[in-house]
């Protein structure tokens, strides 16, 4: 079987209103600077009032049926990351710093990275969106091994 490379599979992003600004400049980073198209799944517009689990389960279904790659984004990466999480065949990480961004990949071969856009500058959420896209998964038998046991858990 022919891996993908990481420029090849779609990518999905949304946000709540509290992720919504970096979403955006998240948005034109991966546009222009590393020639994707991420499929923008809201919010479209800025409202106080939104819930972060109304963006998350559209983002969580369509990472599972293209067999893609998600990035979710609220305050504090947390709500996201656990709503995500509920979700069979998800492997949600809060990338909260640049080893952890490809740890989580290369260890835990996650399909959605979650940002906290209170605590992280644009600059900083653009590295670790880099290093999170551009690291593979190791296919280390132990790595391998630890993902059966979250999908047996999942049945």
């Amino acid at each position: 079987m022919k891996n993908i490379s990481w420029q090849e599979k779609p990518i999905f992003i949304a946000s709540d209103h509290g992720g919504y600004a970096l979403k955006k400049r998240l948005i034109r980073y991966l546009e222009n600077e590393l020639n994707l198209k991420p499929e923008d799944l809201g919010p479209y517009e800025y409202i106080e009032t939104d819930d972060y689990p109304d963006f998350v389960l559209p983002l969580t279904k369509k990472v599972i049926s293209n067999n893609g790659r998600g990035i979710l984004i609220c305050r504090s990466g947390i709500g996201v990351c656990m709503t995500a999480n509920k979700v069979k065949g998800i492997r949600a990480g809060i990338g909260y710093n640049i080893n952890v961004s490809k740890s989580m990949r290369n260890d835990n071969d996650t399909n959605i990275l979650c940002l906290a856009a209170d605590n992280l500058s644009e600059d900083f959420a653009m590295v670790i969106t880099k290093n999170w896209l551009t690291t593979d998964f190791s296919n280390h038998p132990r790595f391998i091994r630890r993902l059966k046991k979250i999908e047996e858990i999942e049945k």
